[in-house]
């Protein structure tokens, strides 16, 4: 089985009066364009582990997500790609929308469980596949050291050098692959994560396990917008306003809160004037489905 990987992720620049105004050049890595399902964060988790997976003559992909799983529709896509079956195991009860009916259609199998049950993931891949030895598992988000370290080499994709570096954060894996990534390019950017679940400070030690050598970086936990896949207001108000100046899909969950936090701060001050900025973009641009009601 070939697994092909390579891709371009481009970088543009972001214009705003906020930022004129405060000396700051503020840039976007658009890997939500590396592809239109297997996006983001989402393809650099999942590489090493598929080519792992290939390694150890795995051919069936199981993993674990919510109804709405940017992840479970990457990992979906990807088997579909390069030639594995997948199944989805899904936290809650069984319900259909346009998440999972993408999921459906790049052929993944869907389990869904109690909430309870979703807690212990090792569990329930060993009730439902204990006695089969071509499936992998696959932990939620792609949380892994793989993850990481295909995370790690967005660094190596860029030309100039940033004062700041921006992500939004849900496991913990891609900050903590992109923190390696400018340690390892010895770097002196500073890295800034920002949590979308609520109390986001627990992150810390979810990034830390994944990191090669302890290392320096901010947590902002004050975007969180009531928690994970919550939002109200404010953030679908931002979220509209920039779409529509800059024609970049962003949506509430992961990329919408971290934007805002990037903006709030600049007209706070936070940056020293002539600061060169970089938001990763991590793709998911699918979370908008389950909140289409929201925006009009």
């Amino acid at each position: 089985m070939e697994i092909d990987l390579e891709f371009y992720s481009p970088v543009h620049q972001i214009k705003n009066k906020i930022f004129d105004e405060r000396g700051l050049q503020v840039f976007i890595k658009r890997d939500d364009l590396i592809h239109p399902l297997i996006s983001g964060n989402k393809w650099r988790k999942l590489k090493y582990i598929l080519k792992n997976a290939v390694t150890q003559n795995k051919t069936h992909l199981v993993t674990f997500g919510g109804a709405y799983s940017n992840h479970l529709l990457a990992t979906a896509a990807a088997a579909a790609k390069f030639g594995f079956k997948s199944t989805g195991i899904v936290r809650g009860e069984e319900v259909t929308n346009d998440t999972l009916f993408l999921c459906r259609l790049h052929g993944m199998d869907l389990i869904f469980t109690d909430r309870e049950s979703y807690r212990d993931k090792h569990a329930l891949f060993e009730k439902h596949f204990q006695k089969n030895l071509d499936a992998i598992f696959i932990d939620e988000g792609g949380a892994s050291a793989e993850g990481a370290r295909g995370c790690s080499e967005l660094i190596g994709e860029l030309q100039p050098t940033y004062d700041h570096m921006f992500c939004a954060c849900g496991t913990g894996t891609t900050a903590a692959g992109i923190i390696n990534g400018i340690r390892e390019h010895q770097l002196s950017t500073k890295f800034h994560a920002v949590p979308v679940l609520k109390n986001g400070g627990f992150i810390k030690d979810e990034i830390d396990k994944f990191l090669n050598v302890p290392a320096e970086y901010e947590l902002h936990t004050a975007y969180h917008f009531g928690g994970y896949a919550k939002t109200d207001d404010k953030l679908i108000g931002f979220i509209k306003q920039f779409v529509a100046e800059t024609g970049i899909l962003i949506e509430p969950v992961y990329t919408g809160k971290m934007l805002y936090a990037l903006y709030d701060l600049a007209a706070k001050n936070y940056f020293k004037q002539g600061s060169k900025i970089l938001a990763i973009h991590s793709g998911g641009v699918f979370g908008l489905l389950g909140m289409k009601d929201r925006f009009f």
